[in-house]
Order: structure tokens, then sequence, then C-alpha cells
């Protein structure tokens, strides 16, 4: 199948969510440092469960630099795409998906107001 130049990719993620906790950097081997984060999601008026938490990741310096100025409860906007990892565990396979982070903005501030001028970007 042949696509225009300026249709989407068939695999975008576009998500506004709050920050659920501080994220975590980890050194992989390839040298890459690797942002693990969660947001949460609003659903629909309706719906049983009010928010929905989502695992995002990204290797890039960018996002990490956006991800090291924002706190908890602030609100994001993120780009990027839907993957699913595989493992293996002691009682079998397991997976998840998460979102691969291309680009981050951060949109206002949580309850707690702005977030520090003091704090640096981790490993950037």
């Amino acid at each position: 199948m042949t696509r225009s130049a300026d249709s989407r990719p068939d695999n975008e993620v576009f998500l506004r969510g709050r920050l659920a906790a501080s994220p975590t950097f980890r050194d992989l081997p390839s040298g890459d440092v690797l942002a693990v984060f969660r947001i949460t999601v609003t659903r629909p008026a309706g719906d049983r469960a009010r928010v929905d938490s989502i695992e995002c990741t990204t290797v890039r310096v960018r996002p990490h630099r956006t991800l090291a100025k924002a706190d908890p409860g602030d609100e994001l906007e993120l780009v990027g795409s839907l993957h699913r990892r595989f493992w293996r565990t002691p009682a079998g396979p397991a997976s998840r998906y998460a979102v691969e982070v291309e680009s981050i903005r951060l949109v206002k501030p949580g309850r707690r107001g702005a977030a520090s001028p003091s704090r640096t970007p981790a490993s950037a």
C-alpha cells in the first residue's frame, strides 16, 4: 500500500494527561538513558474508571529535559507510538504496552505550582 507524503503514520499516539510520579532514568548497555514515567489520562464521562494510567518511555534528550522540569501533577502533552514489550518470567511469557515518546510539552503546572528552577536535567 502506498501512502501520500502528507498522510499520518499508522502508529501515532497523542496524549494529554498529568504526570503521575517523578520519572526514573536508567542507563542502558547501549549508552542511552531511558526515562520511564506514567501519565494519567481522564476517561470520557460515564466510564466507571475515571482515569487510565499509561506507561511511557523515551531515550530522547529533549523529552528528558522537559521531564526534568516537570513535577508530579503537571499537565503534559506527548506524541509517540504504541509499542508492546515482551519478556520471560518464572510463570511464563509476559508483555506490556507502553508509549515510546517522541516529544513532550509542558501544558500547565499542577496544583503545587511551577517546577522549581533549581532542578536540572538528569543525565541529558
